[in-house]
């Protein structure tokens, strides 16, 4: 650890949060700010290449500064009122629980702007391209860095408009459709939170989230944090997706640009999952051992559901989209990381932590690579890349061959790589649940979520045979690009960090085991 006055690490926070804001604002003046360029277009993109840049500096800066022989603590924290007759506080802070989240988010933003500085979407100028996306970072940090129920809910929102702008004017086919069912599912949801989220702050007297979890529900009647867990859960379940409120969650990544998918399935399907640890599990703790049989069901649901998509998707002469079933195997992973919260225990959560990361890093490293193999292609059907292919991505391009079949046995939790801890952590955590909860009920959930482990290595090496593997192109075949310069620097961290996070797990767990052990005891660990 590096000694940060604690000063300078409040203002490191508060600079990861607000630069993007200003960014966004920068980008839209007549002569941007960005570096200099051939152009105008080039200049804010360079322009969104640094801001973001800048950002990820300050996140890692947080990082090397943070008391990782504390990560309980709550560390960087603001706290200036902000509407007193509501005891509404600008208040951040972060902790061993949103600090990777803090991380991951600008790490893949950056990519995403470094991506598009080369590969820019086709739509519209790329002034109001690189503002949106800036604000939905800014967004997204801020809902893993405020501590106020209130603030919250605006930076959980903030993110709703310009992924909507992105997906409808920058998007491909359906983009439209896919915008409005996006904004609709997410809106209605959050109204319903929303509610929720009043019931708890009236009730108590403060939006506190701190304060909230310190008392870990005792100011809250049953009934008051059976309705509030309800009304809160809904809204957040439809954010991570939850079984069966998902649907809107395939038709926006087959319509989003490539950065759109990566950061929508990186990083905001983890604000829905990150507000159940933040919110529920420490403020509503009875309401949510109440419902956690539930959510554990629709989770092992999930996962069933999104693995039999997939292999349908995945079978020869199915019309299968490729981002499609990368999107349905989102519904899957997210399933395991609902089970693992569902269980109340310290294995679980930690395990859904993980699991939140390793999916940030896994699949948006396959979104980046199947948008690219639309860019090589023009197209993302399971039948046509197969034809083009060859079936035999490895003979034409072998590295970027290596790279898709790398990210599938990493999505499908090969031991060695990130996304097996988090599974495996959760499936251990369902085998024990907490107490009050019922051990055979659990027992089943695991039994299924481990099935759906088989059933995801089957479609994803279903999909490594039919793209990757064949006989060897002759002199004649179509040609197909290999790994280009931009691209190995976009996507090379993430495989680098999954293949880190797989080795050594402790860099992670170190950081989430003793937030949620203070977490789940009501902050008296």
């Amino acid at each position: 650890m590096i000694d940060i006055n604690d000063t300078v690490m409040q203002y490191l926070l508060a600079l990861v949060v607000v630069l993007p804001l200003l960014g966004a604002g920068a980008a839209l003046l007549p002569a941007p700010p960005g570096l200099r360029g051939t152009s105008p277009d080039q200049a804010v993109l360079r322009h969104g290449v640094t801001v973001t840049g800048v950002v990820l500096l300050a996140a890692l800066a947080l990082a090397a500064g943070f008391d990782h022989d504390d990560p309980a603590r709550m560390q960087a924290t603001t706290d200036i009122s902000w509407i007193p007759a509501l005891d509404v506080r600008i208040h951040l802070g972060v902790d061993g629980i949103s600090l990777p989240l803090l991380v991951l988010t600008a790490l893949l933003t950056f990519l995403c702007a470094l991506y598009s500085y080369f590969k820019m979407p086709a739509g519209p100028s790329p002034k109001a391209f690189v503002a949106l996306l800036l604000v939905l970072e800014s967004g997204t940090l801020a809902t893993f860095a405020v501590l106020d129920l209130l603030l919250f809910f605006l930076a959980f929102e903030m993110v709703l408009i310009p992924m909507y702008f992105l997906i409808a004017r920058w998007g491909g086919d359906q983009r439209r459709a896919a915008a409005w069912k996006f904004i609709l599912f997410t809106l209605l949801g959050s109204v319903v939170m929303l509610l929720g989220l009043l019931l708890v702050g009236l009730d108590s007297g403060t939006f506190d989230m701190m304060a909230l979890a310190t008392d870990n529900g005792r100011g809250l009647t049953t009934s008051v944090q059976v309705i509030a867990a309800l009304a809160i859960g809904i809204g957040l379940a439809v954010k991570t997706p939850m079984w069966p409120l998902h649907s809107w969650l395939p038709d926006a990544h087959t319509a989003a640009p490539t950065v759109g998918s990566v950061l929508l399935a990186g990083v905001l399907l983890k604000m829905g999952t990150y507000g159940f640890v933040r919110i529920i599990l420490p403020i509503t703790p009875d309401g949510m051992r109440e419902f956690a049989p539930y959510l554990a069901a629709f989770a092992v649901v999930g996962i069933i559901y999104g693995s039999l998509a997939c292999l349908a998707l995945a079978k020869r002469g199915a019309k299968g989209d490729l981002k499609r079933l990368i999107a349905y195997s989102s519904v899957g992973h997210m399933g395991f990381v609902l089970l693992g919260i569902a269980s109340m225990t310290p294995t679980g959560v930690n395990g859904a932590l993980f699991a939140n990361i390793a999916h940030g890093l896994i699949t948006g490293l396959l979104f980046f690579l199947v948008g690219a193999l639309k860019d090589r292609t023009g197209s993302t059907d399971l039948d046509a890349l197969a034809e083009q292919t060859g079936a035999a991505l490895y003979g034409k391009a072998p590295r970027f061959g290596a790279l898709l079949a790398f990210g599938a046995v990493a999505s499908l939790g090969l031991p060695g790589l990130a996304g097996f801890w988090g599974e495996m952590l959760a499936l251990f955590g369902a085998f024990d649940p907490a107490e009050g909860l019922s051990r055979p009920a659990f027992l089943t959930f695991m039994a299924f979520g481990a099935f759906g482990t088989l059933l995801t290595a089957a479609y994803m090496l279903i999909v490594v045979r039919r793209v990757c593997m064949g006989a060897t192109p002759g002199p004649a075949a179509p040609k197909i690009a290999d790994v280009r310069g931009y691209e190995f620097a976009a996507w090379t961290p993430l495989v680098a960090l999954t293949v880190l996070a797989g080795l050594w797990p402790a860099l992670l767990l170190g950081l989430t085991d003793p937030a949620v052990q203070q977490l789940l005891a009501g902050g008296k660990a």
